[in-house]
């Protein structure tokens, strides 16, 4: 009999054993009986949950606690769970994996919630979560502070996203899931972490892949003034919770702005995709000669020119250039222009794998035309926010345009993303951001 015939007549598809186990049956058995066959009989007992049952050997990585289940894993469905509904992952044997939530229209039809056949998906379970994740956050706890409280997957909470400006939080529900309890984590996050108004910013294309429309406005609270002031270290910043990029700013870069004010110290410095002047401002107040900002947006430039101003810079150390970058540095190397600090912080080149070739065309001619311009002795900080771009691939795609731009450069400092986006050890894709710090010796 078929799984699907089995499932229809009520039995239990992973009763019929086969003769010949194989590796990955006997470790599922072996590894995980003990902690979860018991349990999973007793699993939310007398309530009927929707489950999905995976195809032999698809369990694996649910048993390594990542937390995606892709549809080519699924063998069947039990039910007709609605999208963002909770559902039950079981082993095409039967065994219980855990909980997540369903989304047929996306390639990533189920996103683990919980590996505990003990833990039931409800309010108490988002308080716990939500709780849990913005106590690890109480070192940005400073009112006027910006950081990033849940941190979607590697926070358990898959498609959440929330970051806090000042006395605003701004969330965006990437997922099916997200979306399904958004007015419950609402609730909750008002009472965890009280502040004038929420506002959703889940105008992202991810969401058309989950079926969802993008939508934008205000959640709880009061409206959000037209800007938002922040600190973050010895800068201040203007945010736009409405119009900015992504939820207004990038927290992610804190630590490398960081590192970027430590690093300018008379130094003739260029910043490239500047956006609103994160790595600008930092490079003026850590003392830098000069600065040039580039980036294609006119409004993100003036938005660079008030933060220039709010931190008391004036404008005669800075210079902005509206423009593609591509075409400016080009213009620039053939001026025979050179810096000291380079900053080379793109959007995201690889939205998916097919534009993966193309991206890092694109990383690898940026790098050259940064290590061109670049003076004897000078840094390059170059950085890729795409998280199908791996680490070794992105270094091996720098070594390549120094080596075509003439240079010969050391790597003295790895970067990555603010410990607020924190990276959970059984989903490496969360390592989105990476970047190297390079000095040119010849």
């Amino acid at each position: 009999m078929s799984l699907q015939n089995r499932i229809r007549s009520g039995r239990n598809p992973g009763l019929s054993s086969p003769k010949k186990k194989n590796s990955t049956e006997s470790a599922e058995q072996g590894q995980t009986a003990g902690n979860y066959e018991q349990n999973s009989k007793n699993f939310h007992t007398g309530i009927h949950m929707n489950t999905v049952f995976l195809k032999p050997g698809r369990e694996k990585s649910v048993l390594r606690r990542h937390p995606w289940i892709f549809s080519g894993a699924v063998q069947a469905v039990e039910g007709s769970p609605s999208p963002g509904e909770t559902v039950a992952i079981r082993s095409h044997r039967g065994l219980f994996l855990g909980t997540g939530a369903w989304s047929p229209r996306s390639q990533i039809q189920v996103r683990m919630w919980s590996f505990d056949p003990d833990e039931k998906i409800d309010a108490a379970f988002f308080h716990h979560r939500l709780r849990r994740s913005i106590a690890a956050r109480q070192k940005f706890s400073q009112a006027d502070a910006a950081c990033r409280i849940v941190n979607a997957e590697s926070d358990g909470l898959p498609g959440l996203i929330v970051d806090r400006y000042a006395d605003y939080l701004v969330c965006q529900f990437g997922s099916a899931g997200a979306e399904f309890w958004k007015n419950r984590i609402a609730d909750l996050l008002g009472q965890l972490c009280p502040c004038a108004g929420i506002y959703e910013r889940s105008d992202i294309s991810a969401r058309e892949k989950e079926g969802l429309a993008q939508v934008q406005g205000l959640l709880r609270g009061k409206e959000p003034p037209g800007l938002l002031e922040i600190q973050e270290g010895p800068c201040r910043f203007l945010v736009d919770i409405r119009r900015g990029q992504k939820t207004g700013f990038f927290t992610d870069q804190r630590d490398n702005r960081s590192r970027v004010f430590l690093s300018c110290r008379h130094a003739e410095v260029l910043d490239c995709f500047s956006y609103t002047g994160g790595f600008t401002v930092n490079a003026l107040m850590g003392g830098a000669k000069h600065v040039t900002s580039i980036d294609a947006s006119s409004s993100a430039l003036a938005m660079l020119h008030k933060n220039i101003n709010l931190n008391g810079l004036g404008i005669d150390r800075s210079e902005a250039a509206q423009g593609d970058v591509f075409s400016l540095l080009r213009e620039y190397r053939s001026r025979g222009r050179q810096f000291d600090v380079i900053i080379l912080d793109p959007p995201k080149f690889a939205e998916s794998k097919k534009y993966l070739a193309a991206a890092a065309r694109a990383y690898k001619d940026i790098s050259l035309l940064g290590f061109a311009l670049l003076r004897p002795g000078g840094c390059l900080f170059t950085f890729s926010c795409s998280g199908l771009m791996e680490a070794d691939l992105f270094q091996k795609i720098v070594a390549d345009a120094a080596l075509d731009a003439g240079r010969e450069a050391h790597i003295i400092g790895r970067l990555c993303q603010a410990e607020d986006h924190p990276v959970s050890l059984n989903f490496p894709e969360g390592a989105y951001l990476k970047g190297l710090q390079c000095r040119v010796i010849s």
